[in-house]
């Protein structure tokens, strides 16, 4: 679906009144998007699903997902929740994830910044090189 400028532009108005002190309160979003649906003013499906991505974005923006080509141990995954957490990079913990493909190493996605220390992140880049 195709979103209009207008609708983009309410949309974004929207969601930076659903942010408190540059963080999103859920409150907020749910009373934005209750009071939205019931006024239904002009454009107002654009204007939620623009909502609906700008929130997305946010949330995804504060998930961080850890994936290892084996289980980690309890005290690392603390150890690695608390460095996550002191950069600021994460406000709702993390998603540790086995992926053995990695052969070796650690891959880090927050939002979309990407630490790829893995074996197979590290044979990749040499194969561009190459």
């Amino acid at each position: 679906m195709r979103i209009g400028r207008e609708a983009r532009q309410a949309g974004k108005g929207l969601f930076r009144a659903c942010c408190v002190d540059g963080r999103l309160d859920e409150g907020r979003v749910r009373e934005a998007v209750r009071r939205l649906v019931a006024e239904k003013p002009r454009r107002y499906a654009q204007i939620l699903a623009r909502l609906q991505k700008l929130v997305a974005l946010e949330i995804a923006r504060h998930r961080a997902r850890v994936e290892t080509a084996a289980p980690l141990a309890g005290g690392v995954k603390e150890l690695i929740e608390a460095q996550l957490r002191r950069r600021q990079a994460t406000g709702s913990g993390a998603e540790f994830v086995v992926n053995p493909g990695l052969i070796g190493g650690m891959r880090i996605q927050v939002g979309s910044d990407v630490w790829d220390t893995s074996v197979r992140g590290r044979l990749a880049e040499l194969e561009s090189k190459l």
